[in-house]
């Protein structure tokens, strides 16, 4: 008898639960809570091989670009959208050619380094350290920070440090920043989707996993977006900063182990 591909990869509790957590945090991410986002890929790799997860995850998130998209789409950033976007295109090119040839243990150890570094720079972030980026840096440092964006969000959809670390010290309003954040990653979003097919990560299998974890992602960001103007976000921040340290360790050793 035959399996359901899909429930066959969510058929074990532990991997359904993660799969549900991960999908609620990306769409806490895209209903305007940028960074915790990074959190969802690695979390779900606890269960699931990383490019299974990061495949699982992606048509998620493209429908989730839908809702956040539609809900900035008067207030973004066209001239940051303009000089990133090139630089990203290089960034997803690479990483889908290094994906190509490593193996899985590779793969769980950048993922791991990638969810350290980017939990350990926003707790340094939160506790008054300043970005390096100056508030005024010429548009071409912000291809270049696209191309490390399009590396990390191809790999782990881990690609919003690197944006923090160019947008963030130009002091956007808080509705541009989200909206031109949407905006940016919407476009990377499709342009993903021919390297996780030609890897082989992006199937039947993933695919319908992924459509039965959708409602949950578009509930959970319409929710976001509907109580953000009234959440303290800050100690929220913190425990997810923490959380992405202890969960980058763990999958470091395991890439390494």
């Amino acid at each position: 008898m035959l399996r359901n591909p899909a429930m066959s990869l969510l058929a074990d509790p532990s991997t359904l639960a993660l799969a549900c957590l991960a999908v609620i945090i990306v769409g806490m991410a895209k209903g305007g809570l940028s960074g915790i986002g990074a959190l969802g890929t690695p979390l779900l790799a606890l269960a699931v091989p990383p490019a299974v997860a990061a495949a699982v995850l992606l048509p998620v998130i493209i429908v989730q670009d839908v809702v956040s998209v539609w809900a900035f789409r008067h207030d973004w950033n066209k001239w940051i959208v303009a000089w990133m976007l090139p630089g990203t295109v290089i960034g997803i090119g690479l990483a889908t050619a290094y994906a190509a040839l490593v193996n899985e243990k590779q793969l769980l150890l950048m993922l791991g380094v990638i969810t350290f570094a980017f939990g350990a720079y926003r707790l340094w972030v939160e506790r008054g350290g300043r970005i390096a980026a100056a508030s005024n840096s010429p548009g071409w440092v912000g291809t270049l920070f696209g191309v490390a964006s399009g590396v990390t969000s191809q790999i782990a959809h881990a690609g919003g440090p690197a944006f923090q670390m160019w947008v963030t010290p130009r002091k956007l309003p808080h509705g541009t920043y989200i909206g031109t954040n949407a905006v940016l990653f919407a476009m990377m979003n499709w342009i993903k989707v021919p390297g996780y097919v030609m890897l082989g990560s992006l199937n039947r299998q993933t695919l319908i996993a992924a459509v039965l974890l959708m409602p949950l992602a578009i509930a959970s960001t319409l929710i976001t977006l509907r109580v953000l103007k009234r959440m303290q976000t800050h100690r929220f921040y913190m425990i997810i900063y923490w959380l992405m340290v202890a969960l980058g360790t763990k999958l470091v050793w395991d890439g390494i182990a």
